[in-house]
Formats: C-alpha cells, sequence, structure tokens
C-alpha cells in the first residue's frame, strides 16, 4: 500500500520537557510536530519530559498536525519507560531512533503492541547497509515513515556536514530509494545553522529534487523555508489535474499510454498525478496555520 497521501513538509522537532514550546506548536503552520524525548532533552529531565509528552497527547489540540512522539533507544535507561508511555498515551505515530537492524523494530513493535504507527530513525552506518533487510521489517511491523538522522549519520561516518552534504548524498538517495521500494514515506535530516537562511533553503530545494516528502526542523523560524520547498508548484498541480481527467475518460479507462496535448503520458504518471493533487488539496484544506 502506498504511504498516506498527506502534508508532511515541515516536521518540527521540539523537547516535551518544553511545555511553552509545545503549546505554542498548536499554532504554528508545521505539518507534524515530533515531541521529543531523546536528543534535545538533558538525562536528568527525561522523567519531566516523558510526563509531558504524555500530557500534550492527552490534552490534544494540534488541530489536523501529525503529533509523534521520539523515544530513547530501547539500548537507554529510558527507552522501554517511553514506549510503554506512548503505548498507553496513543500519539498518531511513535518515532524510535537508532534503528540499525529488523530486531529494532520488531523489539519497539512488541514494546508498543499492535495498532500505533512507528517511525524508524535511519541515522548509522549499519542502517545504510541494511537498508532493504530495514525497509521489509518496516512493512511488518507496521513501520510508515522513515526519517533521516543526518547529524548522527555525519558523525559516524566522519564527514563534514555542509548545506549541500556532498558525502552524504549517497545514504540520503539509497534511503530515500529503500524507502520507495517499500512504499514509505520517508523525511530528510535537520539543518543545523537556525540564522542561515539560505543554506537552508537550498538544503530544502536539494532534498525536495531528491524526492523526500518533508524536512525534519530544529526550530519554528525554519518552518516556512521547508513549507515552500515541499508544496507543490502550481503549474505541476494544474498539469496532474490534466492527466488524471484524460485517464478517467470512459474511452481511456483501460489504457497504458495516452496523449494528452503533445505530450505521451504512461499509466504511472496518472498515480503520481492523483498523490499529488491528493497533497495539494490537504495543504490547501488545511489552511495558513
Amino acid at each position: 500500500m502506498e504511504p498516506a497521501a498527506r502534508p508532511r513538509r515541515s516536521v518540527l522537532y521540539l523537547p516535551a520537557s518544553n511545555a511553552r514550546a509545545v503549546d505554542k506548536a498548536r499554532a504554528l503552520p508545521c505539518d507534524v510536530v515530533i515531541l521529543d524525548l531523546e536528543d534535545s532533552v538533558a538525562p536528568d529531565m527525561k522523567a519531566e519530559a516523558r510526563a509531558g509528552a504524555a500530557a500534550a497527547v492527552r490534552e490534544g489540540g494540534f488541530g489536523g498536525r501529525e503529533l509523534v512522539v521520539r523515544t530513547n533507544g530501547l539500548d537507554t535507561p529510558w527507552g522501554a519507560e517511553d514506549l510503554a508511555m506512548a503505548a498507553a498515551a496513543r500519539p498518531d505515530a511513535v518515532l524510535v531512533p537508532k534503528v540499525s537492524a529488523a530486531l529494532d523494530l520488531a523489539q519497539a513493535r512488541a514494546a508498543l503492541g499492535s495498532g500505533l504507527p512507528l517511525w524508524a530513525m535511519i541515522e548509522t552506518c549499519s542502517a545504510i547497509l541494511r537498508l532493504a533487510e530495514l525497509g521489509a521489517a518496516s512493512i511488518v511491523e507496521g513501520v510508515e515513515a522513515w526519517v533521516m538522522g543526518s547529524n548522527d549519520l555525519a558523525k559516524e561516518m566522519r564527514c563534514p556536514l555542509t548545506a549541500e552534504r556532498e558525502a552524504l548524498l549517497t545514504p540520503l538517495t539509497l534511503s530515500l530509494i529503500a524507502a520507495r521500494a517499500h512504499r514509505l514515506a520517508i523525511l530528510d535530516g535537520v539543518f543545523n545553522e537556525i540564522a542561515d537562511g539560505d543554506g537552508l533553503a537550498r538544503q530544502c530545494a536539494q532534498a525536495a529534487a531528491l524526492g523526500f516528502d518533508g524536512k525534519t526542523l530544529i526550530h519554528p523560524s525554519q518552518v516556512d523555508a521547508a513549507n515552500r520547498a515541499f508544496t507543490p508548484q502550481a503549474e505541476a498541480v494544474a498539469w496532474a489535474r490534466v492527466v488524471v481527467e484524460a485517464f478517467e475518460q470512459p474511452e481511456n479507462r483501460d489504457r497504458g499510454v495516452l496523449k494528452v496535448e503533445g505530450r505521451m503520458v504512461e499509466r504511472l504518471h496518472f498515480a503520481e498525478a492523483r498523490r499529488l493533487i491528493e497533497v495539494a488539496d490537504a495543504i490547501a484544506a488545511r489552511g495558513p496555520a
């Protein structure tokens, strides 16, 4: 089954220990809020962050935004309690960090029980070497999306993390190919330089051109740039509507190839056109916030 055709252009991490930031997120124009229990939370704040995440999920008020909880890993002192809290609180999804093998996903699923969607962080060299295995396991364990952890991956690779990310293009592209092969959504990693708007715009454009569904963010000021980069262009949406209309004509419903306004269009373009329209319509329905 194809991943849900829903906007995930801007995916904002917030420390779940910061109640004020979480409350403000209810009015931000981001598509997804990730309540973070991992990297942005100090060890002595883990319990407070866990309680804050549970309260935020329980209180709701995030509108059409997906609400995701990122746990600590199961190999940490906090991971098991994080997953138990998430299983009880029932956010829209649970993001598991440092996924490097199928067993990691199986353990997370066992802790969460059935029905609660999983997201997986792809952020280790071991994960890159096991992308096919992780893709197959993702289908079995109910994973909806992969999230690139570019900071951790660059650290493990010992490569510089520039705006253009020359050293990361291979693992980014391989991860995207694997995600698409297994019909998963996939989100790009974060951009660290909050004050560098030009660098952020370049990296968002790069990620969109590669084919990512959206970008993870570390600050509310980055939301607008991600939304701009990953919002379907009006011309592309207009053309998609033309393609869909052509294939939906009674005489064309069984045809694999059409000539539309002088261009050859295959049925695979029909499927992508419908997905693009669904995303664009969902964005329009949400409005500015």
